[in-house]
C-alpha cells in the first residue's frame, strides 16, 4: 500500500526512486559492442536469436512486411496515429531554428547555419510492451529538422516479426529503414554501422539498462539524446481534486515499470487518504497489476504539505519527469515551476494525454536532469556551424587588439597571424 507521510519526513532526494538498476551491465554491454563492431550483421543475428528467440534471414523489414502490417492494423488506430502525428508536427514545427547573419558593420559578415544531422537512429523498445507512441515522438522531430535518413531499430518477436502497431507508426512518421534488433546490440549497430545498418550521427530513444549503458558507452563517437531512468510522475493536487482521477494518474505511471515512481503532494489530508483507498480499488483493474503494485508499494508516496507553494517548491527540488498541477487556476502557478520535464495543467489534463496525443514530446529528462536538460525536440537533430568574414580593411581596424589579446595569453603566433595581413608586422 502507498505510504502517506508529512513533508520533512523524507528529503526531496528520497521522494523519488532514483537508483539506477544495481546489476552491473557495463562489462556485458562492452563485450556486445565489441562483437557487433567487429562482426556486424552476423553478431546482430546471433544476439537476436539468443535474446529474442528469432532466427532471422534478413535484419531489415521488407516492403511486403510493411504492407502486411498496415493491413493488420485496424483503421481506427491508423486514424488515431494520424491525428497524434498531426498534433506532434504542429507543436514541434514551432521549434525550428533559423540560421542568421549579422552584417551591420562595414566589411564584416558573421552568421550561423543551422544544419540537420545526416542520419538519425531511433531505438524503440519491445519486450513487455510495444510503444508506437515512441516512434511518433522520436521520428517526427527528426523529420521536421530535415534529417536525410532515419533508421529505426526494434526487437522482433520469436516469429521474427515486428509488432504491426510499431510498423504502422513508422509508416505514418516516415521512417526510412527498420532494423529487427534490440538491446545493446542495436545501439552498437547504429553507432558503428554494419552491412545492414548505416552508421548514425545521433541515437535517440528509451530502453532498458542494457540500452542505457550502451548509449553511455558509445557517446562521443555518436551523439545521444539522454540516459533515461525509470519513469516518474509528481502530482500536486489540492483538496478539490478527484481522488479517483488522481489515483488513476498515479497508476498510469506505476504500470510502466516496477521501479517507476508515482508521488502525490497535497495540502489535503482528506484527499491523501481518499487517493490511497482509490489506488487499492483500481489496482486489480489493471492488466499490469503486478508491475504497478510493485511500483506503488516500493516507490509510491503521498506527502502532506502545508500549502501549495510548499508543494511547488518541493517539485522544483525534485525536478520530476512529469508534473501534474491539479489545482484551480494552474496558470497562476506555472511561473513558479522551474524544474520539470513536462507540466500538465489543471484537472483535465492527465499525463497519458501527453504520452499519446497532445503534441508536446513524451521523451523527457528523468533522474532530476530536468534541472539542466530538456524534452526531445527538433534541436536534438540539428547542429550549428558559425562563419566569419572580414575584409582587409575591417581586419586592419582590429588586428592590434587581437594581437594584444593573444600576447596576454602568451600566444605570439596568434599575434603574428592577426598582424600579418596589415602594414605592420609582429
Amino acid at each position: 500500500m502507498i505510504r502517506i507521510m508529512k513533508m520533512g519526513e523524507v528529503s526531496p532526494e528520497e521522494i523519488f526512486n532514483r537508483n539506477m538498476p544495481t546489476n552491473n551491465v557495463t562489462d556485458t554491454v562492452a563485450e556486445i559492442l565489441r562483437n557487433v563492431r567487429s562482426r556486424g550483421d552476423a553478431a546482430l543475428k546471433e544476439y537476436t536469436k539468443k535474446f529474442d528467440g528469432a532466427d532471422l534471414e534478413s535484419l531489415t523489414v521488407s516492403a511486403e512486411e510493411m504492407k502486411e502490417a498496415l493491413a493488420e492494423v485496424e483503421p481506427e488506430f491508423l486514424r488515431v496515429l494520424e491525428k497524434a502525428a498531426a498534433n506532434i508536427r504542429k507543436f514541434h514545427s514551432r521549434q525550428v531554428r533559423n540560421s542568421f547573419i549579422i552584417n551591420d558593420e562595414e566589411g564584416i559578415v558573421m552568421g550561423q547555419k543551422v544544419i540537420p544531422v545526416d542520419r538519425a537512429g531511433v531505438y524503440v523498445p519491445g519486450g513487455t510492451a510495444a510503444y508506437p507512441s515512441t516512434v511518433l515522438m522520436d521520428v517526427i522531430p527528426a523529420k521536421i529538422a530535415g534529417v536525410r535518413e532515419i533508421i529505426m531499430t526494434t526487437p522482433p518477436g520469436r516469429d521474427g516479426r515486428i509488432n504491426p502497431a510499431i510498423l504502422a507508426a513508422a509508416s505514418v512518421a516516415g521512417v526510412d529503414r527498420i532494423v529487427k534488433a534490440g538491446g545493446a546490440q542495436a545501439i552498437a549497430a547504429l553507432a558503428y554501422g554494419t552491412e545492414s545498418v548505416p552508421k548514425a550521427d545521433k541515437i535517440v530513444g528509451p530502453g532498458n539498462a542494457f540500452v542505457a549503458e550502451a548509449k553511455r558507452q558509445v557517446y562521443g563517437l555518436v551523439s545521444i539524446d539522454m540516459i533515461a531512468g525509470p519513469s516518474e510522475i509528481l502530482i500536486v493536487a489540492d483538496g478539490k481534486s478527484s481522488p479517483r482521477q488522481v489515483a488513476a494518474d498515479l497508476l498510469s505511471q506505476a504500470e510502466h515499470d516496477r521501479v517507476a515512481s508515482a508521488v502525490l503532494v497535497t495540502d489535503s489530508a482528506e484527499l491523501a487518504e481518499a487517493v490511497r483507498d482509490e489506488i487499492e480499488r483500481q489496482l486489480p483493474l489493471l492488466e499490469r497489476e503486478e508491475i504497478a503494485r510493485a511500483s506503488i508499494d516500493n516507490h509510491g508516496k503521498i506527502i502532506l504539505s502545508e500549502n501549495l507553494r510548499e508543494a511547488i517548491e518541493t517539485a522544483n527540488a525534485i525536478a520530476p519527469e512529469h508534473l501534474e498541477l491539479c489545482v484551480d487556476n494552474p496558470f497562476d502557478w506555472l511561473d513558479a515551476v522551474r524544474h520539470a520535464g513536462s507540466v500538465f495543467m489543471g484537472r483535465n489534463c492527465p499525463e497519458a494525454l501527453g504520452d499519446y496525443l497532445a503534441g508536446p514530446n513524451h521523451t523527457l529528462p528523468t533522474q532530476g536532469t530536468a534541472r539542466f536538460s530538456s524534452p526531445l525536440s527538433v534541436d536534438d537533430f540539428v547542429k550549428k556551424t558559425q562563419y566569419t568574414y572580414f575584409t582587409r580593411e575591417a581586419l586592419g581596424r582590429v588586428a592590434k587588439d587581437v594581437a594584444l589579446f593573444a600576447r596576454k595569453e602568451g600566444l605570439t603566433g596568434h599575434a603574428r597571424s592577426a598582424l600579418s595581413r596589415g602594414e605592420e608586422d609582429a
